[in-house]
């Protein structure tokens, strides 16, 4: 029963990886047919959309098999049940990255006026964040995980700055004013990727550890 279950686990994992890495891609190929203004490459993003959804469902269905037939306990519970979480979480990311291709199958439609300063920025912090926080799951590394938790405020840092600028070119040109609430709702999108990667972490933590780091108000002494 052990044997099988390890076995069945190292397939679970192997599985979020997969789809760790669809999803990397469509945040990516978004960004990109963002900086480059391609429609293909949005709409693609989009129509891939439902691959992730039904990776997401596979997944799923194999946690709930191993609680239900395995029976797992201590860090193997922890596991699967870490993993259903990740699993949600990385589907929300592809939904970000659709969001972020639709808005730029909207921005498209008309000249740009001005791409907003540190849109970019933000993006590669996000998908690092991304790409450690998948890292640390798979090699159980606590202080990878940390770590992009410790990011998470550079993140709302930078998203908070670039809103402020969106905002400030809003009201100097009322011309930008669409494309502004689009670039924000871009920019909303890419934070929240931070969020989820974050949210990783923390169950990564949980699940190597034992140990419960979300909220740290509440973890702290009053």
């Amino acid at each position: 029963m052990t044997s099988s279950l390890h076995r069945e686990l190292a397939d679970l994992k192997t599985n979020l990886l997969k789809m760790a890495s669809m999803v990397e891609v469509a945040l990516e190929n978004a960004m990109q047919a963002l900086s480059a203004r391609d429609g293909v490459m949005a709409s693609s993003v989009i129509e891939k959309d439902d691959e992730i959804n039904a990776m997401e469902n596979f997944i799923d269905q194999q946690c709930l098999k191993l609680l239900a037939l395995k029976q797992p306990m201590a860090i193997d519970l922890r596991l699967i049940s870490m993993a259903m979480k990740i699993n949600l979480g990385l589907e929300r990311i592809g939904d970000q990255a659709v969001n972020i291709a639709e808005r730029t199958l909207l921005l498209i439609e008309e000249p740009l006026i001005i791409k907003p300063f540190g849109l970019n920025r933000l993006a590669r912090i996000s998908e690092q964040m991304l790409r450690d926080s998948m890292d640390a799951f798979v090699n159980r590394d606590v202080r990878l995980a940390e770590s992009v938790c410790d990011r998470d405020d550079e993140a709302d840092q930078v998203y908070l700055r670039l809103v402020c600028d969106i905002l400030e070119h809003m009201t100097e040109d009322p011309s930008f004013i669409v494309q502004g609430v689009h670039f924000t709702v871009i920019a909303h999108n890419l934070e929240r990727v931070a969020d989820q990667a974050t949210n990783i972490c923390e169950d990564v933590v949980y699940m190597v550890e034992g140990r419960v780091i979300k909220h740290k108000s509440l973890l702290e002494p009053q």
